[in-house]
Parts: structure tokens; sequence; C-alpha cells
């Protein structure tokens, strides 16, 4: 695939995620399944999938504690597959940017942290993601948050303007992950870290399913080997990468979404058994140049 196409691509299913929010569409899976699945007030995959549901990836993200005094739609359009919101160390007064906010779960949650002296940006390209998360900012009146809309390759703020950059199961989705690497490179402060949930692998894929349009969507295709991950960000200038695996994946889990994607799941299932897994990384822009590696 181009990467103007796995954008588009990624652009269409984010854009339905929303509208099955508003209940614009029937709910499906954004990992490729396209069957109904019940409504409920939970971390899903796409608006629709529940927190108990058979999803591997987004199933058991937030607990009850954090997502209860959020608006519904906030919490039904979280395509996630983590919380870097719960990992990351975020203090009162520190400025959050989240790469490819979606619904804005995961700024609201980390507006909460850093308290009216800080504030949290959400970046998102899509139109519809960023219409219900402003009525998600509406509707949980929060003060201090502020959606933007660009892509995460060229992200729309000044250099050193935020202290810490999350984001959750979307810097996979991306052709260009040098670049995006950069961009969270430059506009960090010096001191400033990195605390993203994303996919990883270990080993190798099958090129089948790295070159599937609905599995680049699933947030499996377009995952980095857990070294390139490393690599990538010791040459965008981070120090102290650390990947931290959260969820592993087995055989079982990928099945459904593979089948759905009409890939030949009985054999790939096997071969990407254990492979794949969610992982929280960190790494952090030295506070002076001579103490970069």
């Amino acid at each position: 695939m181009s990467d103007v196409d796995i954008k588009q691509a990624v652009k269409q299913k984010y854009a339905e995620a929303a509208r099955r929010v508003r209940g614009e569409g029937a709910p499906a899976s954004c990992c490729g399944s396209g069957a109904p699945a019940p409504q409920a007030r939970a971390s899903s995959c796409c608006s629709g999938s529940a927190l108990s549901g058979a999803d591997p990836i987004t199933r058991d993200l937030y607990d009850s504690v954090q997502i209860d005094t959020l608006p519904e739609a906030a919490v039904l359009a979280s395509l996630g597959c983590g919380n870097p919101t719960a990992l990351a160390e975020l203090n009162p007064g520190e400025v959050v940017l989240d790469l490819g906010s979606g619904g804005g779960i995961d700024v609201l949650l980390s507006a909460r942290r850093v308290g009216p002296s800080g504030k949290a940006y959400g970046l998102d390209m899509t139109d519809e993601m960023l219409a219900l998360a402003n009525e998600n900012k509406r509707n949980a009146q929060a003060t201090n948050v502020e959606f933007l809309k660009g892509e995460i390759e060229q992200v729309p703020l000044p250099d050193a303007s935020v202290d810490v950059v999350i984001s959750n199961c979307v810097i996979n989705l991306s052709a260009d992950k040098d670049q995006v690497l950069r961009e969270a490179f430059r506009v960090l402060r010096p001191g400033g870290r990195f605390a993203v949930s994303d996919v990883v692998t270990r080993g190798e894929i099958d090129a089948e399913l790295r070159e599937s349009a609905l599995a680049w969507v699933g947030c499996v295709a377009g995952a980095l080997d857990e070294a390139d991950y490393r690599s990538k960000l010791a040459a965008a200038g981070f120090t102290a990468i650390d990947v931290e695996p959260t969820r592993i994946y087995r055989a079982e889990d990928a099945r459904e979404f593979l089948a759905a994607s009409g890939l030949d799941a009985a054999r790939i299932a096997s071969e990407v058994d254990g492979k794949v897994f969610s992982a929280f990384i960190r790494a952090t822009k030295p506070a002076h140049p001579d103490d970069a590696a």
C-alpha cells in the first residue's frame, strides 16, 4: 500500500467509528470484524465493542474510576491498545500532547492529571473525530483542553512547547514513523517525556498480514518490531528508551479479526502467536545536548 492509501484507509475507518458513536452506523470492530457488537459504556475498538467483549487489543484498558465521570461518547470512541494516562507520570501544570486523540478519552484524562494550571492538547486528522472530541470536551466542561486538526507527521505546535507526548495505538498506523518520532522530539521541551502505548512485534510477521488495509487500521500490520522501535527513537534523539509489554496476543486472539479481514486465519494466526503485543514505550528528550547518546 502507498502512504496515501494507508492514510485514507485509516481516516475512513476512524470517521466510521465516530459516526457509529453518534448512532449513524452499525457497530463493528476496527480490528477487522464486521460482526455487530452490543452497545455498552466501555472501552472499545470501535463504538459498540464492549470491554467484556472478545477483542483482545482494546478490552479492559480503563477502570471504572477513570471513566465513570467521562462523557459516554468519549469512552465509546476509544480505539486504543493501552492506557498511557495510567502509566505516564503527569504532574500538575504540565502540557501534554496526545498524538491521534480520536474521541478525546486520553486527553480528558490527562487534563485531570495536569490540573487547571496545565493543558492537554489532542491532535487528530479526522473531522468526524475532532467534532466528537470537541463535543466531549464541552460535555466534560474541560477548560484546559484543546483539540487541533493535523497529522502526527506534522504537528502544528512550536518547538519545545510540551512536557509530555502520549499516544494510544496510533503511531503504528503511520507510514512514516521516523517523521512522527522526529516531530515528537521537536515539540518536547528539554527533559520532556515520550510515553505512548502502541502495538509492537517480535520477529517476522507474515507479509500478507502487513499488506492488508484492514489490518493496518486494526493496529497490527503497521506495528514496528521492538528493536526497530528502539532504534528509531534513538535516531530521533531520544534516550532512556524502554519498551514494556503490557499485553501479549496469542493465536486465538488473532483468529477472529484475521478471518474477518479475508485472510487465511488458520495459517496466519499460528504465525503471529506471541509475536504481537501491546507495550508501554518510554523515552526522554535529553535536558542538555551533551546528554544525548
